[in-house]
């Protein structure tokens, strides 16, 4: 018990010398290590969404998933809060009662008073191309109510109407990017209910009647979509294309997801996967590479989890059982991305990994996803340029890194990715 103690404040004494990005790069795959420095992170998302830490009751943050930007902290549910632009200035700060706006002053990038809400009520205007905020509205009770109008990043109208509760309700109108009308009618909760849709030419290509009908989307000329709507929504068979034109999928949706049978093809128009989907992933199928079967087997979460792969030449050359196997990952354009040894479908053991253009460019051990132990990283000439330790897909412990003519240039250690000091 008493080690857990010393354990635990040592690692927040630790924590306290850090950068914020640095602490959630570090504590974001790690459970056991946020449980010891009174740290929860919550809503994780790889590749979208956002990241929450909970520090304590008092102190949430919350990141920009992408960048790993505070654009909140305070209290996320109820009280004193402050939010940010993406770089950095405050943008708003007060109180907040249910996750609602209710007292806030807004600021400017001169840190000058632009607006205020009181008791939930007010208007708040954002229109900022470099921070990427473009909204106007009412606001009554903490939520957009009434008339208001969002932006795209390029400062043209995205959506200009009416508001109740946070959400796109009553008569407004939808703007395609170069600013000419998409559609135009009535909405319900956020959904288009009544409405009619145009093209770039402003003809009428499809009306929905209480949210159904068949329906066109365009963007520049070329259809995005076209399919089914039922409740305002993708329900039903459709079609989603590249902006060259080109198919992306085709098969069956609900509520926006893809859900039952169908095809994936890549910017050339190949088929790279068809089978079972279930609310947009991937749950059983077949895998192709340039038109040649690659796998076949059953997925979760979208990777591969029970099945057979093969090579170009139809033999069998790995075989997954419960994500538990060897495997090889492919780019989307069909080269060799990965291949190594996967424990509950992740990369897990030794492994080669490579690039697109480079090759071979780490070749070592992995754990839970990440790189995790000894390995080895190349350059475009094949030259080796670091061996040594990782500790979460970061350079930690000891290690050597050489120039692209091989000759060493530092042996040392290493904390987080970055030189510790000298052996």
């Amino acid at each position: 018990m008493l080690n857990k103690i010393k354990s635990k404040f040592f690692y927040a004494f630790i924590f306290e010398c850090i950068s914020e990005k640095v602490k959630l790069n570090i504590i974001k795959y790690n459970k056991s290590l946020q449980k010891s420095i009174n740290i929860k992170l919550l809503n994780y998302k790889l590749l979208s969404g956002k990241y929450i830490i909970k520090e304590s009751n008092e102190i949430w943050k919350l990141y920009n998933a992408f960048n790993n930007i505070l654009i909140f902290k305070g209290n996320y549910l109820n009280g004193k809060g402050k939010e940010y632009y993406l770089d950095g200035k405050l943008l708003s700060e007060g109180e907040y009662l249910n996750n609602k706006k209710w007292n806030l002053k807004l600021y400017d990038l001169n840190d000058n008073i632009i607006s205020e809400l009181k008791d939930g009520k007010g208007y708040f205007n954002i229109n900022d191309e470099f921070n990427g905020y473009f909204f106007e509205s009412e606001f009554i009770n903490g939520l957009p109510n009434g008339k208001g109008k969002e932006y795209y990043f390029t400062n043209y109208l995205k959506y200009e109407g009416e508001y109740l509760n946070g959400k796109r309700h009553g008569k407004g109108k939808e703007y395609y990017p170069d600013g000419k009308l998409l559609c135009e009618g009535e909405y319900l909760y956020n959904k288009r209910y009544n409405v009619k849709g145009y093209d770039l030419n402003n003809n009428i290509i499809y009306e929905l009647k209480k949210g159904k009908g068949f329906i066109k989307e365009y963007n520049y000329n070329k259809s995005m979509y076209e399919g089914n709507y039922l409740y305002g929504l993708k329900n039903g068979k459709g079609k989603e294309y590249y902006k060259n034109g080109k198919l992306i999928f085709e098969g069956e949706y609900l509520n926006e997801n893809r859900n039952g049978k169908g095809k994936e093809y890549n910017i050339k128009g190949e088929l790279i996967f068809e089978g079972e989907y279930l609310y947009n992933y991937r749950i059983k199928g077949k895998q192709y590479i340039k038109g040649k079967l690659e796998y076949e087997g059953d997925y979760l979460y979208n990777k591969k989890y029970n099945g057979k792969g093969y090579d170009e030449n139809g033999n069998i050359i790995y075989e997954l059982i419960n994500g538990n196997g060897k495997v090889k990952e492919y780019q989307f354009d069909g080269k060799l991305r990965f291949e190594g040894e996967y424990l509950n479908g992740k990369r897990n053991g030794k492994g080669k990994e490579y690039d697109i253009c480079k090759g071979l460019i780490y070749e070592g051990e992995y754990f839970n996803g990440l790189k995790n132990g000894k390995g080895k990283v190349y350059n475009i000439k094949d030259n080796l340029i670091f061996e040594g330790e990782y500790l979460n897909g970061k350079k930690h412990g000891k290690g050597k890194e050489y120039n692209n003519n091989g000759k060493l240039i530092y042996e040392g250690n290493f904390l987080n990715g970055k030189r510790e000091n000298k052996a």
